[in-house]
């Protein structure tokens, strides 16, 4: 009876066990991967958290890791995502920055994460009421946080287009933001790209909510898709440019063949047979000649 009361705890332990106390392969796809995570996910939100051994696990990471995901997301405080996902020590290659963007030091993180570690999948996490989205689409931030602004604006300008204000603005920009790092990944990682295409590697874009701590998937690309996504992103920005980009005053179809622009100068102050004096230098002429005309025969130009 000990025995098998013991046996039935075992199990009820393991059915809510973290990755890193699971018996997982280096095979584990991305799908897998994500099926880990929301189940720790919705462990979270419930508040019935999964056992940790944590001395335990710290000496069986000591010779290294091999976590399952890598997961790139806000420097928020309120969103930590070993806690959001319910996983210990080692499961997750975490990359935290404030908007979540994607520099070339955050990016070689990835690059790290995905090709060195071979993480199945890429998370792209964005949260509600994101400070340095809110920032951005308030017009931006002195010193070093101005560089996080640039690199979130494009998305601000997406998301005004679609005539939304106040919160549900910064909400709409915080999901335009989510794709736009997706784009910035495939535009400036050769090497995450490649990944993607040939079919090792799956990115998505995901979005935790603040007030329910669910995390909600809003993008998913692999290879079947990589390539239109990254066409849809390019049109995008393409539109917002195209409605910046200055208009003409004159059409060119509007000028008459042939016709000559006007003189700036008006004739009515140009007197009547005066010719403009030589562009020639005089130590340039002929001895004996002169590029100027005599003093009392230059027209008196401010009595006309």
């Amino acid at each position: 009876m000990v025995l098998l009361t013991a046996f039935f705890c075992l199990a009820a332990s393991l059915s809510g066990a973290t990755a890193s106390e699971e018996e997982t392969t280096d095979a584990i796809s991305a799908d897998d991967a994500w099926g880990i995570l929301m189940e720790g996910n919705g462990r979270f939100v419930s508040g019935d958290l999964a056992p940790k051994n944590f001395p335990e696990r710290r000496t069986e990471l000591v010779s290294g890791q091999s976590p399952f995901v890598t997961v790139v997301t806000c420097s928020d405080s309120r969103v930590p995502p070993e806690l959001i996902f319910d996983q210990g020590l080692g499961d997750i290659f975490v990359i935290r920055v404030a908007g979540n963007v994607m520099d070339p030091v955050v990016l070689g993180s990835v690059e790290y994460g995905v090709e060195h570690l071979h993480t199945p999948l890429l998370v792209i996490l964005g949260h509600q009421c994101c400070g340095a989205v809110t920032a951005a689409t308030q017009g931006g931030a002195e010193g070093n946080i101005e560089s996080i602004m640039i690199e979130i604006e494009p998305a601000v300008e997406i998301a005004c287009g679609t005539n939304m204000t106040g919160s549900d603005l910064v909400e709409e920009a915080i999901d335009e933001n989510i794709d736009l790092v997706i784009k910035n990944v495939l535009d400036r990682s050769p090497i995450t790209k490649e990944l993607v295409e040939e079919g090792e590697l799956v990115i998505l874009g995901a979005k935790y909510s603040l007030e329910t701590g669910e995390v909600a998937v809003l993008t998913r690309i692999d290879a079947s898709n990589v390539a239109e996504m990254e066409a849809e992103e390019e049109e995008k920005v393409a539109a917002v440019e195209s409605e910046e980009a200055p208009v003409t005053a004159i059409p060119e179809d509007v000028i008459p063949e042939g016709s000559e622009p006007e003189s700036s100068i008006p004739e009515d102050v140009i007197p009547e047979g005066y010719e403009p004096e030589s562009s020639i230098p005089g130590d340039i002429l002929p001895e004996g000649e002169s590029s100027e005309a005599p003093i009392d025969e230059i027209p008196d130009l401010l009595s006309v």
